[in-house]
């Protein structure tokens, strides 16, 4: 039962931080989507952009605290240090 929470929490978390992602994109940005993310690609931004989108992560991470879903907190909090985890590989190669 309570694996189950976490994955749905972290689950919550990816699609927040996507969701983040693109909208950061669409408010942002002139071009598409897909040019927008091949330039910053080529300009070393993509971290920053999943940077900006896993801000969301923030609302779920205190809604879930504020529902008393801990665990499901837990698995936002999991797919936040992974999107952290996957910046920094960015960043390094």
């Amino acid at each position: 039962m309570i694996r189950k929470e976490i994955i749905t929490g972290f689950l919550v978390g990816i699609i927040a931080n996507i969701v983040g992602t693109l909208g950061y994109l669409l408010l942002f940005s002139d071009l598409s989507i897909a040019s927008s993310l091949q330039i910053a690609q080529k300009q070393g931004h993509i971290g920053s952009i999943l940077a900006l989108g896993a801000l969301l992560n923030l609302v779920a991470f205190f809604g879930f605290i504020k529902l008393k879903r801990d665990h499901r907190a837990k698995g936002v909090l999991i797919a936040t240090f992974l999107t952290a985890i996957i910046i920094l590989l960015l960043k390094l190669f």
